[in-house]
């Protein structure tokens, strides 16, 4: 099997091993003479894969008991919506206070300003999204019900440092660094994200929410877009998206032989450096657009000096197996999106790549 360096933001890279283990269990899972995604997803069989992946969640992300665990189709764009309603919705008082640091804040603020008040905690539009904000940068209005963040921009490049300790509670858009830092819940009411980034394949969004706002779910909203419907049938309201769950409990068992979340924040910190290294020691022939203390340790971006030279690094890049890094069509450059399970192998032979190119071109 010829497996290629792959940088893609999203499906991620998976381990290896588990798309093998993926491949031998597809046509007859346990000898049930069946796929897993073929059978009942009421069967005891699949039962215990559901309920696997939700209990290596709670154990990997040290998740407190007044949390549910929920698995949901829709991805994070349709928490973008989901959020307001639960804790906005049917007329409630109180506004939500959204960081807005890149492409996906925006998205978010969008959703939930058709739902209720909403409003600008802060906003990196201005200096063009290249970082994020300190505690003392944000507005925080009165009577607000929640403050959204997003804890790494994928688009942009751009992390948020450390969590921030407020009076408020807050809410996460951790997509594209779950399960690479720890997640300290005290300061939390829901905290979500797709699982195709870090966790798995595509059609998975985790969200996890508090008890507080389970139990003051609105009255009025549809059957399927209460996180109460979710937390109250396990997740198995409504037929699951039984291969995302399946693939993404072998993940994260994967996760747990390779050191557990302190395991992944420490790798994604070490490959990530690696990148930054090359790029910082170019003499400016590869720059990045981010401030240096908002870099993302799982989306790396950045620019040579033409786009001329950009088209011919990504064209030689793909000769040299080095897939998928073009950045987003909003922001243009290069990208590289290093999740958990990409081999330090590939970081390795992308540093590699950046200063062979370097000398040839700069």
């Amino acid at each position: 099997m010829n497996r290629v360096h792959n940088f893609c933001a999203g499906p991620c890279t998976l381990p290896e091993s588990v798309v093998a283990e993926l491949a031998d269990e597809l046509p007859d899972f346990g000898d049930s003479g069946m796929s897993l995604i073929e059978m009942s997803h009421r069967d005891p069989v699949y039962d215990e894969v559901h309920h696997e992946t939700m209990t290596l969640l709670r154990e990997l992300c040290s998740v407190p008991d007044d949390f549910s665990i929920l698995l949901l189709q829709g991805g994070a764009s349709l928490q973008f919506a989901m959020v307001p309603m639960n804790l906005l919705g049917d007329g409630r008082s109180g506004t939500a206070g959204y960081v807005v640091s890149g492409s996906w804040g925006k998205k978010a603020i969008a959703d939930a300003e058709l739902v209720g008040g909403t409003y600008a905690a802060w906003t990196g539009a201005d200096e063009g999204f290249r970082r994020m904000p300190t505690r003392d940068e944000l507005t925080i209005e009165d009577n607000t019900r929640y403050l959204h963040v997003t804890s790494n921009e994928t688009i942009g490049g751009i992390r948020l440092p450390d969590f921030y300790n407020l009076d408020v509670r807050q809410v996460a858009d951790m997509s594209s660094d779950y399960l690479t830092r720890p997640i300290p819940w005290d300061r939390f009411d829901v905290v979500y994200g797709g699982a195709q980034k870090n966790l798995g394949p595509a059609g998975l969004a985790v969200t996890f929410v508090h008890r507080s706002v389970l139990e003051a779910t609105p009255g009025r909203l549809p059957a399927y877009l209460r996180f109460d419907t979710h937390a109250d049938n396990n997740s198995l309201a409504n037929t699951p998206p039984v291969f995302a769950i399946w693939a993404t409990g072998k993940v994260l068992r994967w996760i747990k032989q390779n050191g557990g979340v302190d395991g992944m924040q420490q790798r994604a910190a070490e490959r990530s450096t690696m990148v930054y290294d090359a790029i910082d020691d170019s003499g400016g022939f590869y720059r990045s657009p981010v401030d240096a203390a908002s870099r993302s340790h799982t989306n790396i971006v950045f620019r040579l000096p033409t786009e001329e030279l950009e088209a011919k690094f990504l064209s030689e890049a793909e000769t040299n197996q080095l897939m998928n890094l073009k950045g987003h069509r909003s922001v243009g450059g290069i990208r590289a999106s290093i999740y958990n399970a990409l081999p330090t192998t590939s970081v390795t032979a992308l540093t590699g790549f950046m200063a062979t190119f370097v000398a040839e071109n700069g």
